[in-house]
């Protein structure tokens, strides 16, 4: 047989076979997304805002003609910059069954040319919007930016000098009416406070993405694995959001004039799942995706509960029977804490792996 090969993608149509690869990895699943070919691919070829401030190389490996793995190794400037830290990123990691020799030589691959970046560990499952590894729920169908990774991708990437770093547990709530009743009583409180809650089509334009930003980067700014985004990113997420409405359910909340919190929500959206014979949706399955953050001076006046409670009051009059509080850092106790009060409970845990170059 022929020896396992490393290359490096770097036309469009080895970019796109790149993409792909995900598709064929998870055609076992009876519900599944579809790779986000013109999304990925935008970044992949430096002409979306993502691509900025990073230097990014993609590695397949072949048996033969196949690829059996993937990844994008990611030298983040900004991410450097904000946590004087020589990480780099390994995010879009895939595998097939059977290939642990194959994810070795990949991982070192990629490995080495972070370090010749002059970096000195790598993180996967974290950065460049890249989400931690599932440990747990294999079998439902998260909201489509969530990993639901098959379960041998734990052994596999130990076995290529993988460590555990962090754990998030993801959070799920069935809506009932006393919890739409306590919704509405933590908005109004709030409100009488002196907070204004405003969704985002309500903030003028020539606004609404320079608030969002610079709350975002305040709010999020000592949260673990953090990357300050730039305003030309959260423009395309906004207007990516905001296809599906959600710009009615994200929110601005304002103090005196003052943007101090941000929740960014956005509708389940299902239409372009690919399903199996037989396969439905539970409603379960129909899930928002949350991002959430007070400003220091807001913290403990029940800010956050306000902006939650108001997007899911929103999702609730649109028909919603299941939301998303989504992922939260183990030991981020503050943000557990909003979403046990707001009715959540855990429904899967997630963990992002390291490997420093030096072990």
């Amino acid at each position: 047989m022929p020896p396992l090969r490393v290359e490096v993608p770097d036309s469009r149509p080895a970019l796109t076979e790149f993409i792909q690869f995900y598709d064929q990895v998870y055609a076992y699943r009876t519900a599944r997304w579809p790779a986000p070919v013109r999304f990925q691919l935008s970044i992949l070829s430096g002409h979306s805002p993502f691509a900025a401030d990073r230097r990014l190389r993609p590695f397949v490996v072949r048996d033969g003609p196949r690829i059996v793995a993937r990844v994008l190794a990611v030298s983040d400037a900004r991410y450097t910059a904000h946590w004087q830290e020589r990480l780099g990123h390994l995010c879009l990691f895939e595998a097939l069954p059977d290939a642990r020799e194959a994810v070795r030589l990949l991982m070192d691959a990629a490995c080495a040319w972070l370090e010749a970046q002059g970096l000195e560990a790598a993180r996967a499952g974290s950065g460049l919007l890249e989400f931690p590894f599932v440990i747990d729920a294999y079998e439902p169908l998260p909201p489509r930016i969530l990993r639901y990774n098959p379960p041998y991708y734990h052994a596999v990437l130990k076995d290529a000098g993988f460590v555990s770093e962090q754990s998030y547990v993801d959070y799920k709530i069935a809506v009932n009416p006393t919890l739409v009743s306590g919704w509405t009583g933590t908005l109004q409180d709030v409100r009488r406070a002196g907070y204004e809650i405003v969704p985002l089509h309500q903030v003028p334009p020539e606004r609404r993405v320079a608030e969002f930003t610079a709350t975002f980067n305040d709010t999020f700014h000592a949260h673990w694995g953090w990357t300050p985004y730039t305003e030309p990113e959260v423009a395309a997420l906004l207007a990516g959001i905001g296809r599906v409405g959600g710009l009615d359910t994200s929110v601005l909340a304002y103090r005196h004039g003052q943007p101090v919190g941000l929740l960014s929500l956005t509708p389940a959206h299902t239409a372009g799942v690919t399903l199996k014979a037989g396969r439905t949706l539970h409603e379960s399955e129909k899930l928002n995706v949350l991002a959430i953050g007070v400003c220091e001076a807001a913290r403990g006046c029940g800010v956050n509960l306000a902006m939650a409670s108001y997007g899911f009051l929103e999702l609730v009059r649109r028909g919603a029977r299941y939301l998303s509080y989504t992922l939260v850092l183990d030991d981020n106790w503050p943000s557990r804490r909003t979403a046990q009060k707001l009715g959540a409970s855990v429904c899967a845990n997630y963990v992002v792996y390291r490997r420093d170059f030096r072990r």
